[in-house]
């Protein structure tokens, strides 16, 4: 099984430009075109957060517009940028999201299990799983233990030493850890919301984020940096599961390189 994981697309109506110079729509059809040229395919993507930039409908429209081409099913989670209700009506056709409350789900059709967590705050960009959202999750998991997992969501459960992004982290990382520490079938925990590829060792699995389909944050570790992006390769994730060797991720990037070219014995 191949999960594409891509994530923070942040999708504005049409013709509008992101800080006014990042075109979110160009950067999300070339990989939407890459994907769908994979071999082999991917069995599923999903998208973790922060589809859209405002939580417009307009923007929403045009996500599912971008997304059409898709040769796979796709599944989504909003992140802080997104707003519940018309994300759920933008994807209420596709009849996975819950017809209210927050939009967590499970998939079942599949060799892993993948189970998705709404960690939005309206209005915050912090990410919170309140008590009501971890008992789900909770019963989620126990409800099939001898299954692997892959759990969505968009804040990472760490900090990741980018200070100001890690004060818009996850609140209750500790809480979340003692659900996830119960099951161990959950093979790993992908996320968004840093806009680089980031993992750490958590709660005895792996989470881990993603890159953005769009701009990159500036890595910098200095204490209180300000919070600047980049045009570094945009990015997505392969999430490989096999029965014999469980799961490997890879990460690439998108973008016209020169290649492939055939590997020669050194003379």
């Amino acid at each position: 099984m191949i999960v594409i994981q891509l994530s923070d697309p942040h999708i504005l109506a049409p013709g509008e430009l992101l800080y006014g110079r990042v075109d979110t729509a160009e950067f999300l059809a070339r990989p939407v075109a890459e994907i769908n040229r994979l071999d082999p395919p991917s069995d599923i993507a999903v998208i973790t957060g922060d589809l859209v930039d405002h939580g417009d409908p307009a923007e929403y429209q045009h996500l599912r517009t971008l997304l059409a081409p898709l040769t796979m099913p796709v599944f989504v989670i909003p992140g802080n940028h997104d707003a519940r209700e018309p994300l759920r009506a933008a994807f209420a056709a596709d009849g996975y999201l819950p017809a209210d409350g927050f939009l967590q789900f499970a998939i079942e059709d599949y060799p892993v299990r993948l189970v998705a967590l709404d960690t939005l705050v309206p209005g915050e960009g912090g990410g919170l799983l309140c008590a009501e959202r971890l008992a789900w999750l909770d019963h989620a998991l126990a409800s099939a233990p001898a299954r692997p997992v892959l759990l969505m969501m968009h804040h990472p459960p760490f900090l990741t030493g980018i200070e100001r992004m890690d004060r818009a982290g996850l609140q209750n990382s500790a809480a979340l850890a003692a659900v996830v520490a119960r099951h161990p079938q959950v093979e790993r925990i992908l996320c968004g919301h840093l806009h680089r590829a980031i993992d750490r060792r958590f709660a005895g699995t792996v989470a881990g984020t993603a890159p953005s389909t769009a701009h990159q944050l500036r890595l910098d570790l200095t204490p209180e940096a300000p919070l600047r992006f980049m045009f570094e390769p945009p990015g997505y994730q392969q999430h490989v599961w096999r029965q014999d060797s469980g799961l490997v991720i890879h990460t690439a990037v998108f973008g016209e390189w020169s290649g492939p070219h055939p590997l020669r014995a050194a003379s």
